[in-house]
């Protein structure tokens, strides 16, 4: 019964060569399962054995007992190997410099000898607590992430974009052609690997071209192929992408820009399924779906001369209209977060979030660029960064918004702002509800019923 009770209590790491010492702090926590060790090596032996959240470290060890430096060698080891353990440090009377070094190098707290027991206590039961409330909320971003991702890794909490993945998952699996129509930097491209990946297609190639990236007398060839000695420079046959993703998708990015004559081409390809390459003189059966993405009015184009009218619909069966991320309120906010995890992870490890003026930030700029432009500001935000937190000084944003249109009347205007204001504090709290209120500066039961009252999910 003791050992079952014993393996339910918080575990506490004494590291302490005063063996008077060692036999008082035992005693004083009976609420804990007390390992006590005298020098580095069984200190980082016991760290990797019983994972304690919380350590307390005389930093006077041998063989250096009347200095600190194997003491900061143990701090240093532990920080490197379990980053979020709470280790509160012991000091010799007045030693206040060595106990501010400390704090800049991971420790959570120090105490001064002589011991006060009941002093220590408080430290070491408030670390614990502490420790265990950031177990928490790692759990529930962690969580919040998942609940979070739609469509095989779309990050959104808008209900704008959750329709338009919905609307993607139920096509996928059907013969239509998609078209996505939305601004630069939207997540065009992510959208349509999300639409292959969700379909039976998805053992297929995904093969993604930018028609306004490539020169009008290279993208024949690079959309059909080419035989062998076809123009001046074609020394070997070559697949062009329609035929690299035969039995998946071919994704055509910004297809407005495609020339007429070659939009001729196309139309024919998706009327009879099979192509000819340039030079060449046989027909290829070719079963690839495709799914295509423009920023620009084609209804315009085609009003102008500049885009045939049947190839659109062939290419338009579906549209989905993808919202600018000005129009996902929270979603910078999440998307944000999860680029800093990514960049810090492979760029800056010691970047661990933003600060308050970098969220605020985030959340006042309306985003012209959308996505992309918010991807690029994080990764320099995250490069430049000097301490663990990004401010808004490291996005460079200047945190002015763009007026909005006139609402219909005074209490739209209040409707809309309250469910931006809600939803953008529901993304900073991570869906938290006390945290969201709090943030609001209102009940937990007033924001439930603002929750129902606009149909919104925490």
């Amino acid at each position: 019964m003791t050992e079952n009770k014993s393996r339910d209590l918080p575990k506490l790491l004494i590291v302490e060569d005063d063996e008077g010492l060692q036999a008082q702090l035992k005693w004083a926590y009976d609420d804990f399962e007390v390992t006590i060790v005298g020098d580095r090596a069984s200190a980082i032996a016991a760290l990797r054995a019983e994972e304690p959240p919380v350590v307390t470290l005389d930093l006077g060890l041998p063989p250096d007992p009347d200095g600190t430096s194997e003491g900061f060698a143990v701090l240093e080891e532990i920080m490197a190997i379990k980053p979020d353990t709470k280790v509160i440090v012991a000091t010799g009377h007045g030693a206040r410099e060595s106990a501010l070094t400390a704090i800049e190098r991971g420790a959570y707290d120090f105490y001064q000898k002589p011991v006060d027991i009941e002093q220590l206590g408080l430290i070491v039961r408030r670390a614990y607590a502490l420790h265990q409330i950031e177990d928490e909320n790692r759990a529930l971003q962690s969580r919040a992430g998942e609940e979070n991702t739609v469509l095989g890794g779309l990050i959104t909490s808008a209900p704008e974009m959750v329709r338009v993945a919905r609307t993607i998952e139920r096509v996928a699996n059907t013969k239509v052609s998609v078209m996505l129509l939305g601004a630069s930097g939207t997540g065009k491209e992510l959208l349509a690997k999300g639409l292959h990946e969700a379909s039976d297609r998805r053992i297929g190639a995904f093969v993604a071209i930018n028609c306004a990236a490539i020169p009008e007398n290279l993208l024949e060839s690079e959309l059909f192929g080419h035989e062998k000695g076809a123009f001046t420079g074609a020394v070997k046959t070559t697949e062009g992408k329609i035929e690299q993703a035969n039995g998946g998708t071919l994704f055509l990015d910004e297809v407005g820009d495609i020339p007429l004559p070659l939009q001729v081409k196309l139309l024919r390809f998706l009327q009879e399924r099979t192509i000819e390459r340039i030079g060449g003189r046989k027909h290829i059966d070719v079963d690839t779906r495709i799914v295509c993405a423009t920023h620009q009015d084609l209804e315009a184009m085609i009003a102008d001369g500049r885009f045939r009218e049947d190839l659109f619909y062939r290419l338009a069966e579906i549209v989905v209209k993808i919202p600018s991320l000005a129009e996902r309120p929270g979603d910078a906010t999440l998307l944000a977060k999860a680029f800093l995890k990514r960049f810090a992870k492979e760029m800056n490890p010691g970047v661990k979030g933003f600060a308050a003026d970098a969220l605020a930030a985030i959340d006042g700029w309306p985003w012209p660029g959308n996505v992309r432009e918010l991807e690029n500001r994080v990764k320099r935000a995250v490069i430049m960064a000097d301490g663990k937190l990004v401010g808004a000084e490291d996005l460079d944003l200047e945190g002015e918004e763009d007026e909005d249109a006139l609402p219909l009347n005074l209490k739209s205007a209040r409707e809309e702002s309250d469910r931006k204001m809600i939803r953008h504090a529901l993304a900073r709290s991570e869906g938290n509800i006390s945290n969201t209120a709090k943030l609001l500066g209102i009940s937990r039961p007033t924001l439930y019923d603002l929750l129902k009252q606009y149909d919104l999910h925490a």
